[in-house]
Parts: C-alpha cells; structure tokens; sequence
C-alpha cells in the first residue's frame, strides 16, 4: 500500500478473500494462541484489532482495524484502517474541539468588538493563531503516521500472513 502520496491521515484499504467470515476469524484465533511479544490481537465477532505491544510500542505506533463483511457463503470483503493508538487519537481530537471552541468564542468577540466600533485586532491575531494551530497539527499528524510507517508494513504483511495462513 502506497501511504505516501494520501491526504488523509487514517489509510483505508479493502481486500476480498476467497474464504467466509468464520474461517477467517478462526485463523485469526489460532494465530492468538501463538504466543507473540511484538503484536496482539483482539477479536470481537467479525471486528480484528492488530496492536504493536511491547518493546516496539512508542506513541506513534499505529494499529489495524479490520471488519469482516460477508459477500456470498465463499467470500469475505475485508475493510482495513490504520489508525493511531486510541490515546493519541484522543488527545488530537480534544486539541482540535479547544483549538475550535477558541475561534468560534474570538469569532464572537471579534464581532461584537466590530459592531461595538472597538478594536477588532486582538480577536482577529487569534483566529489566525487558530488557524495556524490547525495546520500545524495536521503537519504533525502527518509526521506522526510517517514515523509509523514501518509498523504500518509490518501490521500488513502480520495480516496477509495469517490470512495466507
């Protein structure tokens, strides 16, 4: 999967196997059984978590979500998405509602100073550091999934493994 040339910052991917959903979930159980210090695996009916554990797990370690659909008695369509850990996720998306609450509320300032004939340029220096700020967090999410990246391979050949398997 190319993951370099993509806007978004949780990468998506589809794949149909020729097997149903219940043998696929049983390769993923038996491969559970194998002890493995590198990667755990989480099953919840017809939805796989594949997770960096251990030694190789720092805060910008990814991991895969898959959700099993049926698509006839044979054949499974399989939705894969990379994510970050969920703490991190988290925390970005607590960041982004501050970062937004901040420049609706100077929004408002910023309109009542203008309708009130005051100054308007401290209201408006902050909208713009709003602004800013969101960029700048998309530029680190950015670098944050492209210091994953490895991992994100490594996740993607543990899943075509275990479904060769």
């Amino acid at each position: 999967m190319d993951n370099n040339n993509e806007l978004r910052l949780r990468l998506r991917f589809y794949k149909d196997v020729p097997e149903n959903v219940d043998n696929l979930c049983l390769k993923f159980k038996n491969h559970t059984q194998q002890i493995s210090e590198d990667y755990s695996i989480k099953i919840e009916r017809s939805h796989i978590w594949l997770d960096i554990k251990g030694p190789k797990k720092v805060y910008y370690s990814p991991h895969l979500h898959l959700q099993l659909e049926p698509k006839g008695d044979t054949e499974t369509h399989i939705r894969g998405l990379f994510g970050p850990d969920p703490t991190l996720w988290t925390f970005f998306m607590f960041l982004h509602f501050i970062i937004a609450g901040v420049f609706i509320i100077f929004a408002g300032i910023a309109y009542s100073d203008y309708i009130l004939k005051n100054s308007v340029t401290f209201d408006l220096t902050v909208m713009v550091l709003m602004v800013f700020s969101w960029f700048l967090m998309y530029l680190i999410a950015k670098q944050i999934r492209q210091n994953g990246n490895n991992q994100m391979n490594e996740l993607e050949t543990l899943f075509l493994k275990i479904i060769k398997s």
